[in-house]
This record gives C-alpha cells, sequence and structure tokens, in this order.
C-alpha cells in the first residue's frame, strides 16, 4: 500500500506540547518541490485518551477553528492525561476566502476515505483515515451554518448501529452542554469526515455552532465551554465535567432530523425570506419562509410551509436562492432513552 504523501512536522507520539504543521506536495506556477502546510498541534502527557479535535472542515466555519486555535493557545502539557491531536484549519486557503469550498470546488467533508495520490484535499483526508483516526479514541469534529445558514447552536452526531459506540456518542454529544442538541442523517452523498471515523469505531462528537455570518459572543462560549467540557467528560483534560444540572440549567433538547422530509429544498431561484427562526415550534402547514422572485415582480411570494410538526433547526441565511438549494431544515424531539 503506497505510503501518505502528507507528513507531520511534529512527532505525534512525544510528550509535552508541540506546535507545526502537516506539509503535502505543493506544484504551481512558482516551482515545485515545495510543499503546502497545514497547522498542527500535539498536547501530550502520560496515559489517557487520545481526541483528535478539528476545525475549518468548511472555511466559512470559523467557530469551531478560533476555540482550536484557543485550546491550542491555552491548554498546557500538566492538563492533560493523554494526547489531544489539534488540526485548527484544515481548509485553510477557504478560510481566508471566506467560502466553504476549497478554491480548486473541493468540499474536504466529501473526501474521505481519500487518496495518497489523489488532489491535495484526497491527500490530507487520506493521512486522516490512515494515520490520525488509528491513533484516536474520540473523534471531535467542529462545524457551524457558515454563510449560508443559521443553524441552532448545537452538538450533534448520527445514530450509528453500534449500540456501545452510540451510547458513548451520545454522552460526549450531551457533555457539550447546549440548549439543543441534534441527531442528523446524511441527505447529500458520501465522503464525510465523520462517518469515516464512525466506520472506524471511533467516539466522533460534532456540532453545528451557529451561522449566518456572524459569530455571536455567546456562541464563541458555547464553543470554548462545550469542547473543553466534553475533553474532561472523556478524561484527556483535567478539572470537573459540569452537566445542565450543576450548571442550573433545565434538560437540553434532543431533536431528531433523521427523517429525510425534514429537509427543505426550493426547485427554482428566488431571493429567501425567512418567518421562522431556529429554535420555533410549528405545526404541519405553518410558513416556515417565503420566496420572491425580482425578475417578476407581479408574480408574489411563494410560501414554503413545514412538512410536518416539528422545530425549526435550520434557516438559509442568505437571500439569494438557487433552484435546488436547501431552505431550511425541522426535527422533533426525541428522548435520549429512545436512542439506547
Amino acid at each position: 500500500m503506497q505510503v501518505p504523501s502528507v507528513t507531520s512536522t511534529i512527532d505525534l507520539a512525544a510528550e509535552g506540547k508541540q506546535l507545526g504543521h502537516l506539509r503535502y506536495p505543493k506544484i504551481s506556477n512558482n516551482g515545485g518541490w515545495a510543499y503546502d502546510l497545514i497547522p498542527i498541534a500535539v498536547i501530550a502527557n502520560g496515559d489517557g485518551p487520545t481526541v483528535l479535535v478539528s476545525g475549518g472542515n468548511h472555511g466559512n466555519e470559523y467557530e469551531g477553528q478560533i476555540a482550536c486555535l484557543r485550546l491550542i493557545d491555552e491548554i498546557k502539557a500538566d492538563q492533560v492525561h493523554g494526547r489531544i491531536i489539534i488540526v485548527p484549519v484544515i481548509s485553510r486557503d477557504a478560510a481566508w476566502a471566506g467560502t466553504r469550498l476549497w478554491p480548486s470546488g473541493a468540499n474536504f467533508n466529501r473526501s474521505f476515505p481519500g487518496r495518497p495520490d489523489g488532489a491535495p484535499h484526497e491527500q490530507i483526508a487520506d493521512y486522516f483515515t490512515r494515520v490520525l483516526f488509528p491513533m484516536a479514541d474520540v473523534v471531535i469534529d467542529l462545524h457551524s451554518g457558515g454563510h449560508a445558514f443559521s443553524f441552532i447552536p448545537c452538538s450533534h452526531m448520527h445514530v450509528v448501529d453500534d449500540r456501545a459506540q452510540r451510547k458513548a456518542m451520545l454522552e460526549g454529544m450531551l457533555a457539550w452542554n447546549s440548549d439543543v442538541h441534534f441527531l442528523y442523517v446524511d441527505v447529500n452523498g458520501a465522503g464525510l469526515l465523520p462517518v469515516e471515523a464512525e466506520n472506524q469505531g471511533k467516539v466522533v462528537i460534532t456540532t453545528e455552532l451557529g451561522g449566518g455570518g456572524r459569530v455571536p459572543v455567546a456562541v464563541h462560549q458555547l464553543s470554548w465551554s462545550g469542547l473543553t467540557n466534553v475533553l474532561r467528560h472523556v478524561g484527556v483534560l483535567t478539572g470537573a465535567v459540569e452537566t445542565r444540572e450543576s450548571l442550573g440549567l433545565p434538560p437540553a433538547v434532543i431533536i431528531d432530523g433523521r427523517d429525510p422530509v425534514n429537509y427543505v429544498n426550493t426547485d427554482e431561484p428566488g431571493f429567501w425570506e425567512t418567518l421562522r427562526e431556529p429554535g420555533d415550534s410549528v405545526r404541519e402547514g405553518d410558513p416556515v419562509g417565503r420566496l420572491w422572485f425580482p425578475a417578476r415582480p407581479e408574480r408574489g411570494p411563494r410560501v414554503f410551509s413545514a412538512p410536518r410538526d416539528g422545530i425549526v433547526t435550520v434557516v438559509r441565511a442568505m437571500t439569494p436562492t438557487l433552484a435546488g438549494d436547501s431552505i431550511f431544515v425541522l426535527g422533533q424531539p426525541i428522548d435520549a432513552s429512545e436512542l439506547l
């Protein structure tokens, strides 16, 4: 089997706190024999679990990237039992460009398991698949709605088949202590980073930390408090684990978005107007938003209604909307016991 084309400038097995880069070959108009660089950090101290934390899977989802950078800055080796591997800004060029996708058009989150002899995004995905995931017991991949979507700030998960893995993922998701948690399904193809990690038996915890092109203070606070509490929960970070109860908060709501009918798209372009905000409860037939047609103002708006009872979980945050675009997502409350 071909060895990974990506290499690390730091020793991932060494003790202490190290900062370096993942290097992969770059050939450009400036010449060959060059490398592109993605930052990576390792904080390791003695025995304990290994946790891989990644941000910037999609470039314009900055909430998780900032939380990862803060983790690198603030956490010291003597606070760790085991090892935390942090890749804070995976899609570097996309992050600087403010885009979801790489400048090449690649979607890193659809690149798994990757290829060592493929395009750059496939080479990096291959390194995650064959080097980083096998090292890890827990994988935390931080997402948000980016510029296109406004999401209830939450941690979320797939409902995997293996019951022990599912239970551990549920407990990790709940340890984020967000007001809401979301159960999602993949309705848009294959190749997800979380799915590859799940297939390797890892405890995978993911998030949707708001979005809409702005990060309120409360979301930054949730990104940080949730991430560090999950790290304490899995035993890699020192300190007491907080719960909703210990924080004086009511129980969180788990929203089940696994029914594909919850994912609503438009079949024509227009200007999107949101009529319901994330977190609003709706009944089947309630209007959630409407589409306006600037080239045909005489037509009036087209109303999009809830296909079933539920909670609005995601709404489109961008006004210009193309045919096929997602415009909102619903989900239905579910008790955690039903997942076990």
